[in-house]
């Protein structure tokens, strides 16, 4: 009951401001932002339960800057140049891990947010294709592993999924893509929804697995307790992490800007 509270609390708070017009640009930024800082916060304590250095404010300032610098290439080497400047703070047995954990945290979470800004800006539909995939997927892997789920897709990661799931749950991405587009995105071909669809939703599988691998590292079963039923932000999120970026790279090298 509290899952499906917190969705359909957020569900229309994240519809509203996807399509919201231009004038609600900076609402859209600043409310990406803001869950981009709460997930960068979770990643930090993951990396603090295994006695990483977090990055803390100067990640959270790198991570700002990456999403709406108008070069994020040089935004990524200041990052890097940065980070490996701060571990000098660091007990310098962590000194390497903590550079490499401030980077990570950086690119893995406002990377993929920039990339969701970029995408907006093209066309609002793509976005919700590249966050729909992960949402459709997420029921149909429930629903299709709870009914015939039997190989274990990744035991030590994630003892609860399974191929069966991981098969549906694309197969349900692929189609959910095409519904939407059908209506949304009419002048694109299906198979190329179909395409799209099924490649975001294998890199958000594998986004999913990344975040379990992380905290399953740091023995934590949530990322933080501020959804209810959802756990943290970036449990809530792990996949979009992964599909955003996946869309907007393929759109990107297609010829889709």
């Amino acid at each position: 009951m509290k899952r499906i509270a917190t969705a359909a609390v957020l569900i229309p708070l994240i519809l509203f401001i996807v399509f919201s017009g231009p004038s609600w640009y900076w609402a859209f930024v600043l409310v990406v932002a803001a869950i981009g800082v709460l997930a960068l916060y979770e990643f930090d304590n993951i990396a603090a339960a295994q006695g990483i250095p977090k990055g803390g404010v100067p990640a959270i300032i790198a991570g700002l800057v990456l999403m709406l610098a108008p070069e994020p290439f040089v935004i990524v080497l200041l990052t890097v140049i940065v980070a490996m400047s701060i571990s000098l703070r660091f007990d310098l047995k962590t000194a390497l891990a903590g550079s490499a954990s401030f980077v990570l945290g950086v690119i893995y979470i406002f990377g993929a947010w920039r990339c969701a800004v970029e995408l907006r800006a093209l066309n609002a539909h793509w976005l919700m294709i590249a966050l729909l995939v992960s949402w459709i997927g997420d029921t149909a892997a429930y629903y299709v592993g709870r009914s015939m789920g039997k190989h274990k897709l990744a035991p030590v990661v994630s003892p609860g999924k399974t191929w069966e799931g991981a098969i549906g749950s694309a197969i349900g991405g692929a189609i959910g893509s095409v519904v939407y587009a059908h209506f949304f995105l009419a002048t694109q071909p299906f198979w190329i929804i179909a395409l799209i669809g099924l490649a975001a939703n294998i890199a958000g599988q594998f986004g999913d697995l990344c975040e379990s691998a992380f905290k399953r590292g740091a023995n934590m079963k949530d990322s933080g307790t501020t959804l209810p039923g959802h756990g943290g932000w970036l449990d809530r999120i792990d996949s979009t992490l992964f599909s955003v970026p996946t869309v907007y790279v393929i759109l990107h090298f297609s010829g889709g800007f």
